[in-house]
């Protein structure tokens, strides 16, 4: 995750009223609320994302041989991403292990599941598929929550909203088609 210059200031301020509480501006509080605001998209965006290139693996891996490299790179950035092997990659990296990336892969994956299935039996879960959840910036201490509350209206009941959710991007929305590149023009010679 990368942060910009104006999000580091913010950063940088959050930090320093965490190790010296002080009364806050309203201006710095919402500072602090849209940069929990941009890394909370940050990492509902990096969850699409995960959640997509999962499929994509499975995709590729119920399309081998024919999809052997594609494969095969997928479940290497999968690997360094923290994914876990599933028993069905296990499997068809048996089959092509005749090859020796995909026999150096089957190695790595079986160390990786070995230490995942002795951790799950330990009681502690090592898999990355999903992010754990964040808790939301409620409250900054000495900015809003220090104000004296105003008394409010009751307010009517809520209608719980639809959720935002936007949907995964195809791979072909990803991935554009590759174009050929456009023969050369024949020059005609006059005669």
């Amino acid at each position: 995750m990368a942060f910009s210059a104006d999000e580091l200031r913010v950063l940088r301020r959050a930090l320093a009223l965490a190790l010296h509480p002080a009364p806050l501006p309203d201006e710095d509080v919402q500072d602090c609320l849209r940069l929990a605001g941009s890394v909370d998209e940050t990492v509902g965006e990096a969850g699409r994302l995960r959640a997509f290139l999962l499929a994509d693996l499975v995709r590729y891996r119920n399309a081998l041989p024919g999809s052997l490299t594609g494969y095969l790179e997928l479940l290497q950035d999968a690997l360094a991403a923290g994914y876990d092997p599933r028993p069905e990659d296990l499997a068809a990296l048996r089959a092509l292990r005749g090859g020796p990336v995909a026999a150096a892969l089957l190695g790595r994956c079986q160390v990786i599941a070995e230490r995942s299935v002795r951790a799950r039996l330990a009681g502690r879960s090592v898999s990355a598929t999903t992010p754990a959840p964040r808790s939301r910036l409620l409250a900054l201490p000495g900015g809003r929550a220090a104000e004296p509350e105003k008394p409010k209206a009751p307010a009517a009941p809520a209608r719980p909203a639809a959720p935002s959710v936007r949907p995964a991007p195809k791979p072909s929305e990803v991935f554009p088609p590759r174009r050929r590149p456009a023969p050369p023009p024949q020059e005609r010679a006059a005669g």
